[in-house]
């Protein structure tokens, strides 16, 4: 995967080759770029009792959310996750608890506020999973997502791919933040955006190392994979 280095404003989403992407300009404006083949797209099937949310935008991995009633304590995403697993919750009662596979040699502890859980592991990698009300669409959130990660160094990449899974929007980012060109820090993230019974819910899981750490690659594949979601 190419990957591009901009400095200060300039923000810039490019996919594999074989999906489509994304640019975004200084002023947060998405702009479609052709690729090979178009992002999968995952329907739902709606019933009388049933409303449907279409995507608005060609943001990669939005699809349409059907939104049915929901019995509470349900798991509406179960992926098979061999090893050791960390629930991320929060203190909202509305929000989905998040299930995530913990890689081998890391640990786990409770968050604050939106972080449901803080994960660390060697050579100072750090991961954490955030669980966020928001009255956002799946375009709008990870648009504001992807535009907040960017801002966050003065030096930015962003690489962008479709990441939906269980029926439900995501997206996965990976790229590099840095204050100089000697030091870097790679990251990846993994989003979905969840409806519960009672409203809308970004989840994010995002890993970081410094550049070049060995393991960073394992490590953020086990943490950014499909994760378990309970609906209250």
């Amino acid at each position: 995967m190419t990957r591009l280095v901009y400095a200060a404003a300039a923000v810039v989403m490019l996919a594999a080759p074989t999906v489509a992407a994304c640019a975004r300009n200084s002023d947060g404006t998405a702009v479609k770029v052709e690729a090979s083949t178009s992002p999968a797209t995952v329907a739902t099937t709606t019933t009388s009792s049933t409303v449907t949310d279409a995507p608005e935008s060609s943001e990669p991995g939005v699809i349409e959310t059907t939104r049915t009633p929901i019995p509470a304590d349900s798991t509406v995403c179960r992926p098979e996750q061999p090893g050791r697993t960390a629930v991320a919750a929060v203190a909202d009662p509305a929000a989905p608890k998040i299930r995530v596979r913990v890689p081998d040699g890391w640990s786990s502890t409770p968050g604050t506020g939106d972080v449901g859980a803080l994960l660390s592991g060697p050579d100072d990698m750090i991961a954490e999973v955030t669980i966020a009300a928001t009255p956002l669409d799946p375009a709008a959130a990870f648009t504001r997502y992807g535009d907040d990660v960017m801002a966050r160094y003065p030096i930015s990449t962003l690489s962008l791919l479709p990441g939906d899974f269980c029926g439900l929007s995501g997206q996965k980012l990976m790229g590099t933040w840095a204050r100089d060109p000697d030091e870097s820090v790679e990251y990846e993230d993994r989003l979905a955006h969840v409806w519960t019974n009672t409203g809308n819910y970004l989840v994010a899981v995002h890993v970081e190392a410094p550049s070049g750490t060995p393991g960073f690659d394992d490590a953020a594949s086990v943490l950014t994979e499909e994760f378990g979601i309970v609906i209250p």
